[in-house]
């Protein structure tokens, strides 16, 4: 447990904003009062179960089939889907979530997104397809990048495995013999591994061989023009949250954080991955105290507002809206949807020196582990959010643009941000702006008591429930 501070951690406030309630007896039609909610988690490490907890929510035993959500990891994923499923029982990935969190899924399915898109003559959207750098699969798209190493001999490269984590596996390069060296000491045949087989409650049944693809890896152009703070990289970890690809309906949190660079950027030095890198997880193996590796996105957006003006920073955010839209339309016929399935990705951006954003990776299974007090707290308060927003205890309408620290973005369509109020955080501009406040005030605990109250006048006035739609 992190240090107290006024917010952790008066569970009991947090859980009675967090949880929004009415008043049975003053209104007929007010909702019946649910019975508790059961939750199963696979992962007691994340700050998840206290999280449920502090909601009044039960946790049940790991092999119960009884609950309305089960937090599992994905290698249990595919077996608990194939069980035939209550109508209020959740569970926290789609099936192929692969399709956006592979860097080289990704970017092939950008790839054939926006040739659709020129296909069907709609050319001002394409340009957000060129979000992502320049993508090369090893070994499959081996000699593809020879080629193009060779006609561009000056530029910088950098190689990751294709669904790697944590910084590990990455480096940089120049010259093709680098990479033909490391591609040396890589075994690109298939191999077999040792694969445990689980039960319906999880338990290990048996252990067998398995015959596994080579591990894939890609290489892409290096963007070597980064936006420095203090003449260090960094880059933005921020939350979107989709609740249904079919219809595409997604929500963005306010808060998030930037990750910045322990060694000062040096481009002649790409051996020293402490600056080309910003991975937390490379930071802290270093060095033990790196808070100041981290900034929240409201300090970031301040920064660059005293830097650049109110106009510039938020043509920015609205190109990384634009961004993560077009991101989650490239797979949404691909994505296998279930309407049991939601998902809570973690993006990654990189700014550039002129501030356009590029899309490093989107992560399907973002750490949910706190380094810190701080970390605890944006991820204590995320986390409480989407569960109100996933409203199992069934007290949203379906009609809030806002419930807490999460803003609707899309909702089979873009949702643009209503008019100005004191807590905004961008100039009017006369076209329509997508709906993210990325770094803006999140004064979510006074935005969950105004929704309570919103939602017990609604209940009192029998002709706003008839205009409340009905959900799905």
């Amino acid at each position: 447990m992190w240090p107290q501070t006024n917010r952790q951690w008066s569970i009991q406030q947090t859980a009675a904003n967090d949880q929004i309630t009415c008043n049975e007896k003053d209104n007929k039609q007010a909702l019946p009062r649910r019975k508790k909610i059961r939750f199963r988690v696979d992962s007691p490490k994340t700050i998840i179960p206290e999280v449920l907890q502090s909601r009044g929510w039960i946790q049940v035993d790991g092999k119960s089939d009884v609950w309305d959500l089960f937090w599992c990891d994905l290698a249990k994923l595919g077996m608990v889907l194939e069980k035939r499923l209550q109508e209020s029982q959740r569970v926290p990935h789609f099936r192929n979530h692969y399709e956006i969190s592979r860097k080289n899924y990704l970017f092939r399915n950008m790839i054939r997104y926006k040739k659709q898109l020129i296909r069907d003559k709609n050319i001002e959207e394409t340009k957000y397809c060129d979000c992502i750098p320049l993508t090369f699969e090893i070994p499959n798209e081996y000699a593809m990048f020879c080629d193009y190493i060779k006609n561009n001999p000056k530029k910088t490269y950098i190689v990751k495995p294709a669904c790697g984590c944590k910084g590990r596996g990455i480096f940089l390069f120049r010259k093709l013999r680098e990479l033909n060296e490391w591609k040396s000491t890589k075994d690109w045949t298939r191999t077999t591994a040792m694969v445990e087989l689980v039960d319906k409650h999880g338990e290990v049944i048996r252990v067998e061989e398995k015959d596994l693809p080579p591990e894939q890896y890609v290489v892409q152009v290096y963007v070597d023009n980064p936006y420095l703070i203090a003449g260090r990289k960094f880059d933005l970890r921020f939350y979107v949250l989709v609740m249904s690809y079919m219809p595409l309906k997604v929500w963005i949190a306010r808060d998030g954080f930037a990750r910045i660079c322990g060694a000062l950027y040096n481009l002649n030095n790409i051996k020293d991955n402490l600056s080309h890198l910003t991975n937390t997880s490379l930071q802290l193996a270093t060095d033990v105290d790196a808070k100041g590796f981290k900034w929240p996105l409201r300090r970031l957006r301040m920064f660059l507002t005293a830097k650049h003006g109110m106009r510039a920073v938020e043509e920015l955010f609205q190109k990384m809206a634009n961004l993560v839209i077009t991101s989650l339309k490239s797979v949404q016929k691909v994505i296998m949807h279930n309407k049991h399935c939601f998902e809570l990705y973690g993006y990654d951006v990189l700014l550039t020196d002129n501030l356009e954003p590029w899309l490093l990776e989107v992560n399907a299974s973002p750490s949910l582990e706190a380094t810190d007090s701080e970390d605890y707290e944006l991820k204590y308060n995320l986390l409480s959010d989407m569960f109100t927003v996933l409203d199992l205890e069934n007290q949203l309408t379906g009609t809030e643009l806002r419930v807490g620290g999460f803003d609707l973005l899309w909702d089979d369509g873009p949702v643009n941000m209503p008019p100005p109020s004191p807590d905004s955080c961008g100039p009017i501009i006369k076209n329509p702006k997508l709906n993210i406040n990325l770094g803006c005030l999140n004064n979510r605990e006074e935005q969950l008591t105004t929704l309570k109250e919103w939602r017990s006048f609604m209940m009192k006035d029998p002709v706003l429930m008839k205009r409340v739609p009905s959900k799905k």
